[in-house]
């Protein structure tokens, strides 16, 4: 496994932020350390001595934000999940503390992940801070605070790290887009299901169950 030690670049200015990531809400840009100079110990440091949630994207660390219903939503679609691949034995199912490196420098931390037992080495589920595995599955819950930038740009990394299947949930309109590919989406509506497709064959699950769960909550 490789090292949490990374080179780092110059610092960012505001101009730089709002150029790369979009009108992002200034308050999510970790500064301190300064954007720009962040590595990935400072992912873990953050996460276990203070619970707060940060993505690496060279250098800059960007908080998770997750308002209590995307929270819960992800809890959810987490338990469907696990329900459908436990059994199986098929895989390993995560949350958005589940901290993924897909390349050096760049660290994220999707909502709900999947990664396939055929994957994992010896079939175990992988040990350490990072991990290393790309996911068959990434999943990001919308909240407001996301910019369309910042979630293009989690397309990107996520596709061309070797992810599979990304759906972004939309708790606000009650859709899902499911991406096969970074220019293959589909919108789906409270009318029709999530289906894992050649990723998890056979997994179903109805986007008006799934929203209904989480108004009954």
């Amino acid at each position: 496994m490789s090292s949490l030690v990374q080179s780092v670049s110059q610092e960012w200015s505001i101009a730089d932020l709002n150029e790369r990531f979009g009108p992002i809400l200034y308050r999510r840009i970790c500064h301190d350390p300064l954007p720009g100079t962040a590595t990935e110990e400072d992912v873990v440091r953050l996460m276990e001595k203070e619970g707060r949630l940060y993505e690496l994207v060279d250098g800059v660390l960007v908080e998770k934000v997750m308002g209590s219903p995307e929270s819960l939503l992800a809890m959810l679609l987490g338990h469907y999940l696990n329900s459908f691949v436990l059994p199986r034995k098929s895989g390993f199912v995560l949350g958005p503390d589940g901290m993924w490196r897909l390349r050096g420098g760049l660290i994220r931390l999707p909502d709900v992940a999947f990664i396939a037992r055929d994957d994992a080495p010896n079939g175990k589920f992988p040990k350490g801070a990072m991990i290393d595995i790309v996911p068959r599955l990434a999943v990001e819950i919308l909240s407001p605070s996301n910019t369309r930038r910042e979630m293009e740009e989690k397309l990107d990394d996520y596709f061309n790290a070797g992810v599979r299947l990304v759906w972004f949930i939309d708790p606000s309109s009650l859709t899902a887009q499911v991406f096969t590919a970074r220019d293959a989406m589909t919108i789906l509506d409270q009318s029709q299901s999530l289906t894992g497709g050649d990723v998890l064959p056979g997994f179903e699950l109805s986007l008006r169950t799934l929203f209904e769960d989480l108004n009954d909550a």
